[in-house]
């Protein structure tokens, strides 16, 4: 039989071991009560900011329906603002809030990459799906870009604009740039058209139709199109340059067609060099003799000109004819336009007469004073010029 240990408690001990007791449940309440007060805190701080945010998202953020997925025409125009567009969306039922929508594309960096169109948009989207169909242009657009590049005739905007899909025919399109007669309510195309032998140009609106980058409808037709690249000609040829044009005694379509060959013949850096060469050889009573004014009438370009090429009859051929050709050959840029009314002073000074190209690839141009130094020249270029023509198969 076990026998029992029995345990004397004497009142000390027991007072004792009481106060032990509640020292150490005490000491441990002093630790646990403020993790669990912490603990109970964030559980509400979180309840409540998943309430606040629950509510945010159904009252501004949520899709406007989200079983409602009838699709609903939706318009983005040309040149519209964020805010025009979220209002517009939230006005079509396809947004809850357009401020939301409008700060959520600022934050995102899509507040300038929404694209103009016709869209196909519904209820169940939400504002990132939207936002992601406007800024990738996923409608059928409304309106395209078109460029006109300086040193593009007529014709080689035509070829452009039909390769790009912008007109199925470069027939009208042609038509209208040769006659100018629907455009003679522009001063400087009924100034033109005013001319004496207007009727023989190749195209009246060769070089008036401003070098640049164009936003225009695609439903836009052949006369909307050169109006709104007629529209910039002015802005190409500004009062100033006017005042300029006039102090050297020469009319807008002179500068333009003078631009137009400087375009042609050289790179910017040598716009104002060959800008010298034709002033001083206009005040001398020399035919400019341009190659590319042969190009312009032949549509080959040919380095090393034929015997042919030199006597081919044009008024365009300033091999043929003296001064300034019948009009501009190409739409010349702002620089070339600057470089005709400025040219080089120390060339002009000089009296320089010639130039004739180095290496075709490289666009270099040789200078001369005398007819002597600009032959020998010749005879050291004419190799490669030759070599060039060859390469891309154009027979002499």
């Amino acid at each position: 039989m076990r026998s029992r240990v029995r345990r004397n408690y004497t009142y000390q001990s027991m007072r004792d071991e009481r106060e032990i007791g509640l020292y150490w449940y005490s000491a441990l309440w002093k630790i646990v009560r403020p993790i669990l007060v912490c603990f109970a805190s964030v559980v509400v701080v979180i309840g409540l900011c998943m309430g606040l945010w629950q509510n945010v998202y159904d009252t501004y953020i949520a899709p406007v329906d989200e079983q409602d997925r009838e699709e609903i025409p939706f318009v983005v125009e040309s040149g519209q603002s964020l805010s025009r567009v979220s209002r517009n969306l939230e006005q079509a039922g396809l947004l809850r809030s357009s401020t939301v929508f409008k700060y959520y594309c600022d934050f995102a960096g899509w507040g300038q990459k929404i694209q103009a169109g016709s869209y196909t948009l519904n209820k169940a989207m939400t504002m990132e799906e939207i936002a992601d169909q406007l800024t990738r242009g996923d409608g059928n657009p409304l309106v395209r870009n078109i460029t006109m590049i300086p040193g593009w005739s007529v014709e080689d905007l035509a070829a452009k604009l039909v390769s790009s899909g912008v007109l199925e025919s470069p027939d009208t399109f042609l038509s209208l740039c040769r006659s100018g007669e629907a455009f003679s309510d522009y001063y400087y195309i009924a100034d033109v058209l005013a001319t004496k032998n207007a009727g023989n140009r190749k195209y009246v609106l060769e070089g008036y139709l401003a070098a640049n980058t164009y936003e225009i409808y695609t439903s836009a037709t052949e006369e909307d199109i050169i109006r709104r690249l007629l529209s910039q000609t002015e802005r190409a040829f500004p009062a100033d340059e006017q005042d300029r044009a006039e102090e050297m005694g020469m009319t807008m379509d002179q500068v333009l067609t003078l631009a137009s060959l400087i375009e042609k013949e050289a790179k910017e850096a040598d716009f104002a060099k060959v800008s010298a060469v034709f002033h001083n050889r206009l005040e001398a009573g020399m035919k400019l003799e341009s190659d590319v004014t042969v190009h312009y009438v032949t549509g080959v370009r040919r380095m090393s000109l034929t015997g042919s090429d030199l006597s081919v009859s044009s008024p365009y051929n300033t091999y043929q004819v003296s001064g300034l050709p019948l009009g501009p050959i190409c739409s010349p840029s702002q620089a070339a336009i600057e470089a005709a009314l400025s040219p080089d002073p120390t060339m002009v000074a000089e009296k320089y007469l010639y130039f004739c190209a180095k290496d075709p690839e490289s666009g270099e141009l040789y200078f001369s004073r005398t007819l002597q130094e600009h032959e020998m020249a010749v005879s050291v270029y004419r190799p490669l010029w030759e070599a060039w023509d060859q390469e891309r198969g154009i027979s002499q």
